[in-house]
């Protein structure tokens, strides 16, 4: 669990509540169970791998004093790793695009990174897109004290998700039946499925990816708008065998969630999310009563305030403004 008094601000990581769904899950189901991973320092889970990552580089040699971390990022990933950068005293440059939220771009110029951009030519987030992001970060990690940490390819990242697994455990005393985690690098879902089946081996594990790209059922990639998952091939690090199902959740019905969850259940979330919790009661119901579920809120909704998914909706009569 966090400790009450930190540090520093890298001793905020963790710790973050488990809580039940009380409105969204119909009677019947199994209960459904979210780790709000939102209250994490910058508002997401990916803290937890950013620590990993960055302090697995500087054990190893890889990240000098006075280096500097090169990375490709949807936006969260590179905020943590900014994030982690400026505590431990380490330079940052961030290939990202205006395919996602301006929140994250500006939150990441807002702890000290550089940040480099690649326009996504239909602002949807594609295989191709991800790959530009991808060789631009190469480039410009030739330089002889850059750092690069390449999440798709980085097992630290693996690693850092491991006490997130740890603490489902213990906050669920044990009763976890199963555990469903959006696939974007598929670190968390392979670290957290380590954790929990060391203590069951029979803990159901479902994959989730976007309906218009489901590569990890074999389907073809498209373009969506879940940012932080989906990136239009399957990843690297990826083990099929680690679970037992994939839900292929729309962008629309994930936007829809995430209105319900904070609306219905006071839970502000991001789009992976509310793709989270629709996957989340497809299992809940197949289960059915007297079964748990545990799922993750990714991060903050207050990263997605200038997008589509709640602006449109903090306009007009429904919101009292004229």
């Amino acid at each position: 669990m966090r400790s009450k008094e930190a540090t520093d601000a890298l001793g905020s990581i963790g710790g973050t509540p488990l809580v039940e769904l009380k409105r969204v899950v119909p009677p019947g189901h199994a209960r459904v169970l979210v780790k709000v991973e939102s209250q994490n320092p910058t508002g997401s889970m990916k803290d937890r791998m950013a620590v990993a990552v960055v302090d697995g580089a500087a054990r190893s040699g890889r990240l000098r004093p006075g280096g500097r971390v090169v990375e490709y990022t949807g936006g969260s990933t590179g905020t943590s790793l900014a994030f982690v950068c400026a505590a431990r005293g380490f330079a940052i440059t961030l290939v990202t695009s205006d395919a996602f939220s301006l929140e994250k771009r500006d939150h990441m110029r807002a702890l000290g990174a550089e940040v480099v951009i690649v326009p996504s030519p239909d602002g949807g987030i594609t295989g191709d897109l991800i790959g530009a992001m991808m060789a631009r970060a190469t480039d410009l990690s030739a330089s002889p004290e850059a750092f690069y940490a390449d999440q798709f390819r980085n097992e630290d990242a693996v690693a850092g998700y491991a006490p997130l697994g740890e603490e489902i455990w213990r906050q669920a005393g044990g009763e976890v039946d199963a555990f469903v985690q959006a696939v974007g690098t598929a670190h968390c879902i392979t670290g957290v499925a380590q954790a929990l089946r060391a203590h069951d081996p029979g803990v159901t594990i479902v994959a989730v990816e976007p309906a218009e790209s489901p590569v990890l059922s074999g389907g073809r990639p498209g373009s969506h708008r879940i940012e932080g998952v989906g990136p239009g091939f399957v990843p690297p690090l990826w083990d099929p065998d680690a679970v037992d199902g994939i839900e292929a959740v729309s962008t629309a019905d994930a936007e829809a969630m995430c209105r319900r969850l904070a609306k219905e259940e006071a839970l502000f979330a991001g789009t992976s999310s509310g793709a989270n919790v629709v996957a989340a009661l497809r299992l809940a119901e197949r289960l059915g009563s007297g079964r748990t579920v545990v799922t993750l809120i990714c991060d903050s909704g207050l990263k997605y305030l200038s997008t589509d998914l709640y602006s449109s909706t903090c306009r007009g009569p429904a919101s009292g403004e004229e």
